[in-house]
């Protein structure tokens, strides 16, 4: 399990805005559910953006118009007959606030809304809904999240990447049709929340090692790599001469089970060891891999090291049900461990 308040830290880390003093309120309030506490961010994150304003876009719009507006479309006049209303087909732009990321958050906030979320949190989303009025709603089925974000919209990514997670990880529609809130996030979002978590807190808690999630190269004897899959490391950690490739792994079950033997997952400990082995293309013993598994309520969980033809191999558990200040010990703990003080 993970405590509700962990997964405030674990987006704030992921989410640098949510270091901000205004967001830092969040934590004085309990919540026993993520959906709770995903709506309470979104709320204060649309009250932030609604002060500086709600972003606009130029927007084409095309109907039948009495006064001329914008360009004619001629041809579509005269198919459509419209001169005989003494009206004309007219394409002009708007520069309106119906924008595609407003969408997304007002869809949003109106699935909230209809949730089974708390009486407060309603009251507080329906009264920002009032902002809205101007913005449509999206066909949740078919919302475009692969969005572009530049000076002029940067502010919106993290409100969109919470809208991400409460329609893909949090909201269910019954058979009846009404929105059901889930307790917690589902496997997948927690899994790619727990990847970035991890990354991004070495990036900002350790500058003194080089922290990235970059692609590895597969060690070929040829230029050809046809078919060949893509390695992408979750997190790499070096110092400039020793380098740690960190594989972030969110399961319910961390280990797997034959015949009553507890062993890790085949497929975790194989992937693990190509990407050590292929970036290690000298085999200087210099590179590690470490296999970094969420807690789970098993009774047997990861925690072993291996050497492996020069190059060490290990799996380690992160608890994420303790205090955050108990969760960082043990994440600096890997640092320690495998780049050690000289």
């Amino acid at each position: 399990m993970i405590r509700i308040h962990n997964i405030y830290y674990m987006l704030s880390y992921a989410f640098q805005v949510l270091n901000e003093n205004g967001y830092k309120k969040v934590l004085t309030e309990e919540f026993d559910k993520a959906g709770e506490l995903c709506a309470e961010i979104l709320i204060k994150g649309v009250s932030s953006q609604l002060k500086r304003g709600l972003n606009r876009e130029y927007l084409t719009y095309t109907e039948s118009m009495s006064a001329i507006k914008g360009k004619i479309d001629i041809s579509s006049s005269i198919k459509q007959q419209t001169t005989i209303q003494r009206k004309l087909i007219c394409s002009y732009d708007d520069f309106s606030v119906n924008s595609y990321p407003n969408r997304i958050i007002k869809t949003t906030m109106y699935l909230l809304v209809r949730s089974s979320l708390s009486k407060k949190k309603k009251q507080a989303l329906k009264k920002l809904l009032i902002y809205f009025g101007e913005v449509d709603i999206l066909d949740v089925h078919n919302i475009n999240w692969k969005l572009q974000y530049n000076k002029n919209n940067q502010t919106y990514q993290m409100l969109i990447s919470i809208c991400y997670l409460i329609i893909k990880g949090l909201l269910q529609t019954t058979t009846s049709g009404n929105v059901k809130l889930m307790d917690f996030l589902d496997e997948q979002r927690m899994s790619r929340l727990y990847e970035k978590f991890i990354l991004e807190y070495y990036k900002k808690e350790h500058p003194e090692l080089r922290v990235s999630a970059m692609q590895i190269q597969w060690n070929l004897d040829d230029e050809s790599d046809e078919f060949l899959p893509i390695m992408q490391s979750d997190t790499m950690l070096s110092n400039g001469i020793k380098t740690l490739i960190i594989d972030a792994k969110y399961y319910s079950r961390s280990m797997q089970t034959y015949y009553d033997k507890h062993t890790l997952h085949s497929a975790n400990l194989y992937q693990i060891y190509t990407y050590v082995k292929n970036y290690d293309v000298d085999n200087t013993g210099d590179v590690s891999g470490l296999l970094v598994y969420a807690k789970t309520d098993g009774r047997v969980y990861p925690d072993s090291s291996y050497t492996m033809a020069r190059n060490k191999i290990g799996a380690t558990t992160l608890d994420l049900d303790k205090d955050f200040k108990d969760i960082k010990i043990q994440l600096d703990e890997i640092v320690n461990k495998y780049f050690p003080a000289e």
